[in-house]
């Protein structure tokens, strides 16, 4: 997320960030305002396994379960804290590479760093010219050593940056403060970058000048990330990868992007092999800081050929810009304060639109999905063909898996609370892989608690306790808390009742 120049208050266009974690910033300049918008203060990064899923505790449209017929409800209070697995982190490793085509490539590479996710445009390219140090400052969190660690290792290993940490003053700062804190300075943000300061108070002091004007540099020197001291450790692992990524690289989102974190959808939690490709590219010794959009066009086909020689032999042609009817239908589908018939409304704009400009992409499955969410709870056999829809066409888009997991879980709560748990177990050992291999804890835990859950009603109890207490593990490292962690899988319990019962 980056910030324009004064604030939330300079920004004339209506609207601000209208959905938990998905965010209304997009490729033609959407109506978020600024500070805009990779981040909401809800991730979508945790959103979509679990509020998503919560939002399916009304799966089948039924009511709270009454205490006295919960007869399942206490398996997570039960576990005894001393018998816990240790928190759990992903031991990171270099990601799939890119495998789409240069061609399209070259122009995502265009959109990414010559627009900025409010849509205004950026004069010229901005990098860093010579080495890239990064410095922790603030309340800095215990995760936040090793995930930068591990982060900087594969900025160096897959995107052959000259980059590491060091103390004192640095050309990036990761200044950690308390949620308050950010809310208070940018409402709509739960980490956001920032040019020409180092500290949330620098920012603070300068929000209104051109000294923090992403469209005003000629090459970057000094960028600040500004990230919660007081967030879960997936969720400050995310602002890490998503921001740290943008103060050298990118500054926009592209909502047709299938494979990368620079999508306003979320799915990625960490940095793909795309990504790492933009970065590298962004560096190209081909290219420097102050070059227009057309000097850099100029030099894309060799630096991609020469980055990416198996691209060149992938047919692909440019994608195309979203249009602003899709973003606003998006927006609406997925606004925190919409009714359900307004969401549906919109899921069903979105479809139309993505239909009448002939795409078969993300963006076609992303409105089925939208519809997905939008029926559950009031139709269920309408919200799971919309949630098949959306799987049929990602799991034709390469980089798409994990979106498919994303359905693969929404299908696995329709199933456990209708009692198909042998469906469960299907869905959960195909998603399960994915969701690790991605490094999504949040999606990882509710689809281990759901096989838990089905593993118990199959009389298997031993492995069901397995996968619970791995669930729970991973729940603490997605969402924080230990109690937190437990209310969230006991929810799935509390779902599971209901296909017990019948």
């Amino acid at each position: 997320m980056n910030i324009l120049p004064g604030g939330p208050d300079s920004d004339p266009r209506p609207g601000g960030p209208v959905f938990p974690g998905l965010l209304p910033a997009n490729e033609t300049g959407g109506s978020c305002r600024a500070p805009s918008c990779n981040r909401a203060a809800t991730l979508m990064r945790l959103s979509l396994p679990l509020a998503a899923f919560l939002a399916s505790t009304a799966l089948t449209a039924c009511g709270p379960v009454p205490k006295a017929e919960v007869s399942k409800g206490l398996a997570y209070d039960r576990i005894a804290a001393p018998g816990l697995p240790a928190m759990p982190s992903f031991a990171g490793g270099p990601a799939v590479g890119a495998t789409r085509s240069n061609t399209a490539m070259a122009a995502d590479f265009l959109d990414l760093s010559f627009r900025m996710e409010s849509g205004r445009t950026l004069p010229v390219l901005t990098r860093f010219e010579g080495p890239i140090t990064v410095a922790l400052t603030g309340d800095v969190p215990p995760s936040a050593a090793p995930e930068l660690a591990r982060l900087i290792a594969r900025f160096r290993a897959e995107a052959g940056l000259d980059i590491r940490q060091t103390t004192g003053p640095a050309a990036i700062t990761i200044d950690f403060q308390p949620k308050s804190a950010l809310r208070r300075a940018v409402p709509s943000a739960a980490c956001f970058v920032v040019p020409g300061v180092r500290s949330l108070q620098d920012y603070s002091a300068a929000r209104r000048s051109a000294a923090v004007d992403w469209a005003r540099l000629q090459r970057r020197d000094k960028v600040a990330v500004i990230a919660p001291s007081d967030s879960s450790p997936q969720e400050l692992r995310d602002c890490l990868h998503e921001e740290l990524a943008q103060a050298m690289g990118p500054l926009n989102d592209l909502f047709r992007l299938p494979d990368s974190v620079f999508n306003d959808d979320n799915f990625h939690s960490v940095l793909t092999g795309f990504d790492m490709l933009m970065l590298r590219v962004h560096y190209a010794p081909e290219l420097r800081s102050g070059m227009t959009q057309a000097e850099v066009a100029a030099r894309l086909p060799a630096i991609l050929a020469r980055l990416n020689p198996r691209g060149a032999g992938i047919a692909g042609t440019p994608g195309q810009i979203s249009p602003r009817a899709w973003v606003s239908a998006a927006e609406a589908a997925f606004g925190a304060r919409g009714s359900t018939t307004a969401s549906q409304t919109a899921a069903a704009r979105m479809i139309g639109v993505a239909q009448a400009q002939g795409w078969t992409d993300g963006r076609l499955a992303f409105s089925h999905f939208a519809k997905g969410r939008a029926l559950t709870g009031t139709d269920a056999a309408g919200a799971i063909a919309a949630y098949t829809r959306a799987a049929q066409i990602w799991r034709n888009q390469p980089g798409a898996q994990i979106h498919t997991a994303h359905v693969d879980m929404q299908l696995s709560a329709f199933a456990l609370s209708s009692g198909q748990f042998t469906r469960v177990l299907s869905l959960t050992d195909r998603a399960i892989p994915v969701a690790r291999s991605h490094q999504n804890a949040a999606l990882l835990a509710s689809l281990l608690a759901m096989q838990a859950e089905a593993l118990e009603a199959t009389g298997r109890q031993t492995a069901a306790q397995k996968a619970r207490l791995d669930s729970l593990a991973w729940a603490r490292y997605a969402f924080g808390s230990e109690a937190l962690a437990r209310v969230r899988l006991s929810d799935i319990r509390a779902l599971a009742n209901r296909g017990t019962r019948g």
